[in-house]
């Protein structure tokens, strides 16, 4: 009996420390613009930093960079992502007032991320608005599918419990013919 309890605590330590800690999604350290500065002329392009490497593929990160009344601005096509950084070139911008940059990135643990920053364009600007040929990419953060580390954690306590009250429970009796 003492066996068996020693066996299940030292398996449920295996599991408590060797499980893999839970990997962090890419969070925004930096944006050109800033987010919420004050622009007399339009970026020519929006480059996004974040804390760890961007995956990139074909129609996987999206930027955009929308006017108040929903047009858009950004070039169409895959935006470029070098190591850590998204970039997208932006026509001309349109009339002066608030402008919304949205952005869903693939992060580097494989969960996508999004965001907005927005920044107010001071003077009317050449530009016209597009339509895009893809679904927008602004909308609110999207911290990805996945089960989080502390279910595993609390899944591993509770066998560890159920096997420790079996083994008290179940073991140890002398048998009767």
């Amino acid at each position: 009996m003492k066996r068996a309890l020693i066996a299940c605590l030292i398996a449920g330590a295996a599991v408590l420390t060797t499980a893999a800690p839970a990997s962090a999604h890419n969070a925004l350290i930096s944006s050109d613009p800033k987010d919420k500065s004050s622009l007399e002329v339009g970026p020519s392009s929006v480059t996004l930093t974040f804390d760890q490497d961007v995956q990139g593929g074909k129609d996987i990160n999206t930027i955009s960079v929308v006017d108040a009344n929903g047009g858009h601005y950004e070039v169409p096509g895959d935006p470029k992502i070098t190591d850590n950084s998204v970039s997208a070139q932006v026509n001309a911008l349109g009339k002066a007032g608030q402008y919304k940059i949205g952005y869903r990135i693939l992060s580097a643990d494989g969960h996508p991320v999004s965001g907005e920053l927005t920044f107010t364009l001071t003077k009317d600007g050449t530009g016209t608005p597009t339509t895009p040929a893809s679904a927008d990419a602004s909308g609110s953060s999207d911290s990805g599918g996945g089960i989080p580390l502390w279910v595993w954690i609390v899944g591993a306590v509770v066998l560890l419990g159920g096997g420790v009250f079996i083994a008290l429970r179940g073991g140890g009796g002398s048998a009767k013919a």
